[in-house]
């Protein structure tokens, strides 16, 4: 023997384990081994609260609300509509260059606008719901006469704004990149223009007693014309003024106030008979300070007027929509959305506004309370536009998802 004590196996004994004794604690990186060579078992639905499921993902994105679907259109839908004599009928806008007037019961298509040189951006039924007009992005403007399909007249100006018919006769208004306001009688195309400072003519709208219409611009800008004189009534500039472009505006139900958004983050309350801004109101809650440093911040993309209380509803592209007392100008709720807000509806009957969001979805909400509805989805892309029917029953949605939807309204106390 040299010495080295010999390890002694008894009969067919084998050598199952070798246990190397250190006195070292495991260090971080030992634990880390073991920990990657641990097993771990299901331990159920005990601990998965909090995380989604993939079945429940898909399912998520599959939702889908609405009754009906149109698919038409090859690209965005960008604008809707519905004729206001009955409702039954919807008009399209896409990216296709094309107009759709179809009908809700079952998506028939009644009416296929060609034609056009570039996306339709602007679609609307006349006050009777004879005639439709259709405008693409490049200033090609047509009109169709919806019972015999016909086009009936054409006429092309500059990039296109807004188009908007008169509320009681076959006159339609149009706002151009040039700053023009057109106005002609249809189907003759007797024309007359409206002419202001070289800077876009962002929004457009003709109150109710069709002698006046209101107008935002880019330079934030805002001018009550006189429809049959021609001339500007009130410009709305200056100190009082919005600081930068117009994004939209709406009226109340008998055209004294007009409520105007922009981009400068800021809501102004207008009336319409004076030419002054008796209020202005901004995302931080309270009445606009006016301060060169919130411009741009937070534009405004919708803004309107409740029929039945004296409520107003701003639509801010951070997802805020503030509900304000028109009477007290004070902050009522503020509803956040979990995307920025495309357009706002107030229905025409109740306290219930609508708004479409860049997320797809559509939501209902309660002024009074300042709580949500109900909530439909169904796009799987952002929703551009939507209208609401006068019974507030059926909401039809444009998206960039290429399609048009129908979605039924249940609230509660219906």
């Amino acid at each position: 023997m040299d010495g080295t004590e010999e390890i002694e196996l008894h009969g067919d004994e084998e050598i199952i384990e070798v246990i190397d004794l250190n006195d070292q604690e495991p260090g971080p990186d030992d634990l880390a081994d073991d920990l990657g060579d641990v097993d771990f078992e299901d331990p159920g639905n005990a601990d998965d609260e909090g995380w989604e499921t993939e079945d429940e993902m898909e399912a998520e994105a599959e939702q889908d609300d609405s009754e009906f679907t149109f698919s038409r259109h090859n690209g965005s839908v960008f604008c809707v509509s519905l004729d206001p004599a009955t409702n039954s009928m919807a008009v399209t806008g896409g990216e296709d260059d094309k107009a759709f007037v179809w009908r809700l019961s079952d998506g028939e298509v009644l009416l296929e606008c060609t034609g056009h040189k570039d996306s339709v951006t602007c679609a609307v039924f006349s006050h009777d719901s004879s005639l439709v007009a259709s405008g693409d992005m490049s200033g090609m403007i047509k009109v169709w006469k919806v019972e015999t399909k016909e086009e009936i007249w054409s006429f092309e100006v500059g990039d296109l704004e807004w188009l908007e018919w008169h509320p009681c006769a076959p006159v339609l208004l149009a706002g151009t990149d040039d700053g023009n306001v057109w106005m002609w009688k249809i189907p003759s195309g007797d024309c007359k223009t409206f002419q202001s400072s070289a800077c876009q003519a962002t929004s457009g709208k003709v109150l109710p007693d069709g002698k006046r219409a209101v107008v935002g611009y880019e330079d934030g800008t805002v001018r009550v014309w006189d429809l049959k004189q021609g001339n500007a009534i009130h410009v709305i500039k200056g100190q009082d003024g919005h600081k930068g472009a117009l994004t939209c505006l709406a009226c109340n139900k008998d055209g004294s106030l007009v409520l105007t958004g922009s981009v400068d983050g800021c809501a102004k309350l207008i009336n319409t008979a004076t030419g002054k801004v008796i209020g202005s109101f901004s995302a931080d809650g309270g009445k606009a300070k006016g301060s060169k440093d919130d411009e741009e911040t937070n534009s405004v993309e919708s803004v309107g007027f409740c029929n039945m209380l004296p409520l107003i509803a701003v639509a801010y592209l951070e997802g805020t929509l503030a509900i304000y007392d028109l009477s007290t100008q004070v902050l009522r709720h503020k509803c956040q959305h979990e995307a920025g807000i495309v357009h706002l509806q107030w229905e025409e009957s109740s306290s219930v506004v609508s708004t479409c969001c860049l997320d797809g979805a559509l939501r209902l909400w309660d002024a009074r309370s300042g709580n949500m509805v109900s909530e439909y989805h169904g796009h799987t892309a952002e929703i551009l536009d939507f209208t609401i029917n006068r019974e507030a029953s059926v909401a039809v949605t444009a998206s960039g998802d290429g399609q048009a939807k129908l979605f039924c309204l249940q609230r509660p106390d219906r």
